[in-house]
């Protein structure tokens, strides 16, 4: 029954809602098979995603965005918690179960270069995907991927060449005209510019935006670049050694963040004009490992804040207004 009364919790206008999410790897095992030290990559996440929003996942590399975003497609089985997809618990389905869902679901890797397979020709790769999933009629499907890589600003005569004859660029728009093949509501963007040239970066962007609207799709877009996530999101997380320490829109979030490693991170951001003055907060220390976190709040180890009560209680992820969450003892006494 409390299974049930949790279901019934979730909000209906919602993609994606995710519960509680926690993965971990284990690192050492007895003889018997018990777990007796494990990585925990990702803990206690949660957030909702409506339909065609973008979500911003920022934080340093380490902190869980990639595990984050493969855990949800269950490219890794969570440890805890619950994936909500479009009203419907996915956290324990099979992989005889995800094949439907997988036409739904699509991540676009951060290296154009090692995600390609090198002997298929471009026409085989985006021809595959539709072929296997029934998305039209085998007599059309060659059409079907002409169109697509006319969207993907990919001319047709790419379609008998092989991946190692184009430049990054290139090569990522492949990869964005594969995951878009079996025409997908929810597309993980794994840091899907952060291996291009920075003239490159805005192209690619252009183009996401540009399908986004076009055919109407759902971002989670995994990045480290505040600049670029400030560009294309609605909303934005902020992760720190697994958890999500700070979540709420673009706009609440750069005009007022309120956990402490949140404005270090803005303090980092570049600006354009030379002669401004950066107030940079400058962290001391080094992240903590995620096999060994440490008790309280895990940022209380390079907090410049940080309090007593930091190093022996974990603060509470609350809602501070207008969905603006985070969490952070200081923001308790406020």
């Amino acid at each position: 029954m409390a299974d049930k009364k949790i279901i019934e919790a979730y909000d209906p206008e919602a993609i994606l809602e995710v519960r509680n999410l926690r993965k971990c790897f284990p690192l050492k095992k007895t003889l018997t098979g018990k777990v007796t030290q494990e990585l925990i990559a990702v803990d206690d996440v949660s957030f909702k995603l409506k339909p065609g929003e973008t979500l911003g996942i920022v934080g340093e590399s380490g902190c869980g965005k990639t595990t984050l975003g493969r855990a949800i497609l269950k490219l890794h089985q969570p440890t805890s918690g619950k994936i909500i997809f479009e009203g419907q618990d996915i956290t324990d389905f099979k992989s005889s179960q995800m094949r439907e869902i997988r036409k739904k679901m699509q991540i676009i890797f951060q290296d154009p270069y090692s995600s390609l397979p090198p002997r298929s020709t471009v026409g085989g790769i985006l021809s595959e995907p539709v072929t296997v999933h029934n998305i039209v009629p085998k007599a059309e499907v060659k059409d079907y991927v002409l169109d697509l890589m006319d969207k993907c600003g990919l001319r047709d005569y790419y379609y008998e060449r092989y991946p190692h004859e184009f430049s990054g660029g290139q090569r990522q728009r492949i990869c964005i005209a594969r995951a878009l093949s079996v025409n997908p509501k929810l597309v993980i963007c794994d840091e899907p510019v952060s291996a291009l040239d920075v003239s490159i970066q805005a192209q690619i962007i252009n183009l996401l935006k540009k399908l986004q609207q076009d055919m109407n799709l759902t971002y989670m877009f995994i990045s480290h670049d505040l600049s670029v996530v400030k560009f294309i999101s609605d909303k934005i997380g902020v992760m720190y050694l697994g958890s999500m320490v700070e979540y709420g829109t673009k706009e609440e979030i750069f005009s007022n963040p309120l956990h402490p490693y949140t404005q270090a991170l803005f303090s980092a951001i570049p600006h354009p004009d030379p002669n401004f003055k950066m107030n940079r907060i400058i962290l001391k220390g080094d992240i903590p490992s995620p096999a060994n976190p440490p008790k309280g709040c895990r940022f209380h180890t390079r907090c410049p804040y940080a309090k007593d009560i930091c190093k022996e209680v974990t603060p509470e992820y609350k809602d501070h207004g207008n969905g603006h969450c985070a969490a952070c003892h200081l923001l308790d006494e406020q």
